[in-house]
């Protein structure tokens, strides 16, 4: 198969898996879960087989149709957009294992709705990836919204329909109110909206106008949850574990910083914003958003809201890295990208675990829980010291990339910025695991289950096992990543 139509295959594979899941229904869950596996595995090969020819060179692209004279829905490959893909269908497989064991030890209702869901939400990821302009980008950014909405909201109780409507609402108002119009904008000023090496705005536009473009792209792009349009992460932890880690590590989240790491590199360039002081506000509006954050995360009790500011400020040491400009940090974001996501997805995936073996959701119910879930807790403590940046997990390779950027670049307030938010991430890390592996039981805390529980069902220890390997094992194994982005740092 051709580059050109793999890239269509792995739009329409997550899509024909769904049809698969929809057909066999709630009757037959062994059979309805063995297709999503297989679904998953399909996109992975189809994903994967594309990056030898990516790393050769090759830059396969295939215009589907022509929606406007000049604007097409057109997909092309490159070294930013290989990344996300392969990083997603790699996780899409692990978070299927974990959903099996989540979904079915915690009873939920509606599996088949959220496995077909979890799909579609994959093929719109694809099509983020593989955008080869911003017309299309938009249009599938707009399906991962809608298709994740219901997953958010799939408890159903008033609560949590309340807050599934702050996420669909306040996705939907900066796409549409923000996003669109600098689409819009962007097109009538460069006549194209492709994504080039080195960006379409220079000489079209200058001045202040170049910073107030990046205002509506960077606010319009909501899903990268820089303060202040980050309210609804918070709002979508209603929602069952699994999609909190389809949120903070496979899709959305992810979705929001690719976009707008790929919006600097290829629609700005980074010279233009290099040169035009009405841009230099991004770099201090992510650096507001790191420190920020980690202050409202050290104040967190519940163990999910907590890991929902710090993906917040995670987030922002992204788009802070992308903001400094130097080859060093572009490569920092891009691996941080990768480093976060496995990370993260390991924090999410033991907060289930003890959640469906305990009931425990609180910060302050989890003392001695080490003991009972010496798995969960192993995993959730490399999660953190990744979160932290400590050696040897992922989170110290891509911090060190953006820490060697920053002196590039000669920013002593990004230095300052790590050092403070590093410390803050360990001021609200390294309590919970002092109190998990060091503390006695708190008996007066028995919940439901009293305090006999053990381990969660083994499909979730396992996912959370290979993701917490993933985080220690891509301190040695990211030149994978390196490779791809010295293509894309050689051209910018």
């Amino acid at each position: 198969m051709s580059g050109d139509w793999q890239i269509l295959a792995a739009l329409l594979v997550p899509l024909i898996g769904a049809i698969g899941v929809a057909l066999v229904g709630s009757k037959r869950p062994n059979l309805r879960e063995t297709v999503t596996f297989i679904t998953a595995a399909v996109l992975l090969v189809v994903v994967w087989t594309l990056l030898p020819g990516l790393l050769a060179g090759e830059r396969p692209e295939i215009t589907v149709t022509e929606i406007l004279p000049g604007l097409s829905l057109k997909f092309q490959i490159e070294p930013l957009g290989m990344m996300f893909a392969a990083l997603a269908s790699l996780l899409w497989i692990v978070n299927s294992i974990y959903s099996v064991g989540y979904m079915r030890g915690n009873k939920e209702q509606h599996q088949t709705r959220f496995y077909v869901l979890f799909a579609v939400a994959l093929s719109a990821v694809m099509g983020i990836a593989f955008a080869g302009n911003l017309l299309t980008l938009f249009i599938f950014y707009e399906i991962l919204t809608l298709s994740t909405y219901p997953l958010v909201a799939h408890k159903g109780d008033a609560k949590t329909v309340a807050s599934a409507r702050i996420y669909l609402g306040i996705l939907l108002a900066t796409s549409i109110g923000l996003f669109l119009p600098a689409i819009i904008w962007t097109y009538m000023v460069t006549g194209t909206l492709d994504f080039v090496p080195g960006g379409i705005l220079a000489g079209h536009l200058s001045g202040p106008a170049v910073g107030l473009l990046l205002v509506l792209f960077v606010f319009g792009i909501g899903k990268a949850a820089l303060m202040p349009v980050h309210r609804w992460l918070p709002a979508a932890m209603v929602a069952p574990t699994p999609v909190s880690a389809l949120l903070h590590a496979v899709a959305v989240v992810k979705a929001g910083v690719f976009t707008i790491t790929k919006v600097i590199i290829y629609i700005f360039g980074v010279d233009l914003l290099a040169v035009e002081p009405s841009t230099d506000w991004l770099l201090y509006a992510a650096i507001f958003t790191v420190i920020t954050a980690s202050i409202i995360a050290l104040r967190q009790t519940n163990l999910k809201r907590l890991l929902a500011y710090s993906t917040i400020a995670q987030l922002s040491y992204i788009v802070m890295a992308a903001a400094i400009l130097t080859p060093m940090a572009e490569t920092g974001a891009s691996l941080h990208i990768v480093a976060h996501a496995f990370g993260k997805i390991t924090l999410f995936f033991a907060a289930g675990s003890i959640y469906v073996a305990s009931k425990k959701t609180e910060i302050g119910q989890l003392a001695g829980i080490g003991k009972r879930m010496p798995w969960t807790m192993a995993a959730f403590t490399i999660g953190a010291l990744s979160m932290i940046g400590v050696p040897p997990t992922a989170g110290f390779v891509s911090k060190w990339y953006i820490l060697g950027g920053a002196f590039q670049a000669d920013s002593y307030i990004v230095i300052i910025t790590l050092v403070l938010s590093t410390a803050l991430n360990a001021a609200y890390f390294l309590p919970i695991l002092y109190k998990a592996w060091f503390c006695d039981e708190d008996t007066a805390l028995t919940n439901d289950h009293g305090n006999n529980h053990g381990e969660s069902p083994t499909a979730m220890v396992v996912a959370l096992t290979i993701t917490a390997a993933l985080t220690l094992l891509f301190m040695v194994l990211n030149q994978p990543v390196l490779d791809l982005e010295s293509q894309l740092v050689g051209k910018i």
